[in-house]
């Protein structure tokens, strides 16, 4: 008899088999801009979308450092699969989070993704670099719920989503102005999306911008609203950053280590006539192999004990947003350095489209685009680390 461990579970959801087919798919998908149909009907079918929906509801119930693993596996075989991917995860993880912890709000999604339904992140916005703290998006209160109005950029899952989870500021009131976070249905009047997405990276994620133009959201699916900067933020913010944020990183860490092993590989047979045996006996190039393997490890460690203390419940309190976006900034950057260092190794023949350390390059530089971008990690991590307060006006000077 077979004892269906919690590691078969994990491996039912992600297969070899599976990953074979998102590996051969991944360039196709690069070179055609397209979206990841094949992979994301696979990923649906296994049950890869309910990861982390509770058990008895029909989900795999994993924890985030759970989930963060699969996706780093998903992502070094097919990264724009896996950071789209992502978009959907954090709102369950997030839901499923809450819920343990006797927070309802967002429950609903949990039963919304069992049946099937396919959430997608509509935070990004141009001039925005606050996040999920204010918007350039407008919400007005009309009967029954909220009129939005506003561009949403880097749209990934645009093919596919039947909610948009998004954010909107209430201005009516000056002196207590609100961000409303709330889900848009597919099946909403007056919005469009517009095929924007033609990028350098991550070009299977149909990142399209959705344009919205007076779109009615209803009071049910508008389950948090609160007042803007650092101090309106509770459970739901920190929980959204955990599960996107550390997601992001560890997609960017799993990008990293494939090209880390393709350049380890190619050291190993590769020749020159400058040499008697490969270029692994060079020593310039191990000295490069030990800064990428030593890089990895860091991340591994540094963003595997934040990920973990997540999931154990570890009582970091009002730390817990530095510890998540210095850890995603630290994970993509060295990723980055390590990817940047592989295209190094591999030489002139890394620059051509039929090489996969060239799709790897663009795909990891997009890492440091993702929020919380490089201005932001270093204002929270420091005002936070010099007791300043976030919110203060001026921000400096």
């Amino acid at each position: 008899m077979t004892v269906i461990t919690p590691e078969l579970r994990q491996e039912a959801l992600l297969t070899d088999d599976m990953l074979a087919r998102f590996d051969e798919r991944a360039p196709m998908y690069d070179r055609e801009n397209r979206f990841f149909d094949e992979d994301f009907e696979e990923l649906r079918a296994s049950g890869y979308l309910l990861a982390a929906v509770p058990e008895e509801l029909g989900g795999a119930g994993l924890a985030l450092d759970e989930v963060m693993k699969l996706q780093q596996r998903l992502a070094y075989h097919a990264p724009a699969t896996a950071v789209a991917v992502n978009m959907h995860l954090y709102w369950t993880g997030l839901a499923a989070d809450l819920r343990r912890l006797g927070d309802e709000r967002c429950s609903w999604i949990l039963n919304e993704a069992a049946d099937g339904h396919i959430f997608a992140a509509g935070h990004g916005e141009a001039g925005n670099d606050l996040g999920l703290f204010a918007s350039t998006t407008r919400a007005e209160r009309v009967e029954g719920g909220w009129s939005i109005t506003g561009r949403k950029v880097f749209g990934s899952l645009s093919p596919v989503w039947t909610y948009l989870g998004f954010h909107a500021m209430d201005t009516s009131d000056s002196a207590a102005p609100k961000v409303i976070h709330g889900f848009m249905p597919r099946a909403a009047e007056n919005y469009r999306i517009e095929q924007t997405w033609n990028a350098m990276g991550m070009r299977a994620t149909a990142s399209n911008d959705t344009v919205l133009d007076g779109t009615f959201v209803p009071d049910h699916l508008v389950p948090v609203v609160t007042s803007p900067g650092a101090t309106g933020a509770d459970l739901f913010h920190v929980a959204l950053m955990a599960w996107g944020l550390l997601g992001f990183a560890n997609v960017y860490t799993g990008i990293a280590r494939r090209a880390y092993d393709l350049v380890v590989e190619q050291a190993k047979v590769r020749s020159s006539i400058g040499l008697t045996r490969s270029t692994a006996h060079h020593p310039e190039v191990q000295r490069a192999v030990a800064e990428m393997r030593m890089a990895l490890e860091a991340i591994d460690g540094y963003l595997g004990q934040v990920c973990a203390d997540w999931a154990a419940g570890v009582d970091h309190g009002s730390e817990w947003p530095l510890k998540i976006v210095a850890a995603k900034h630290f994970a993509v950057t060295r990723a980055f350095e390590v990817v940047d260092t592989a295209l190094d190794l591999t030489g002139g023949a890394g620059v051509f489209k039929r090489h996969r350390i060239e799709q790897l390059f663009r795909d990891a530089r997009l890492g440091r685009m993702h929020p919380v971008n490089r201005l932001g990690v270093y204002e929270i991590v420091a005002k936070s680390s010099l007791g300043l307060d976030l919110d203060e006006l001026p921000r400096w000077g």
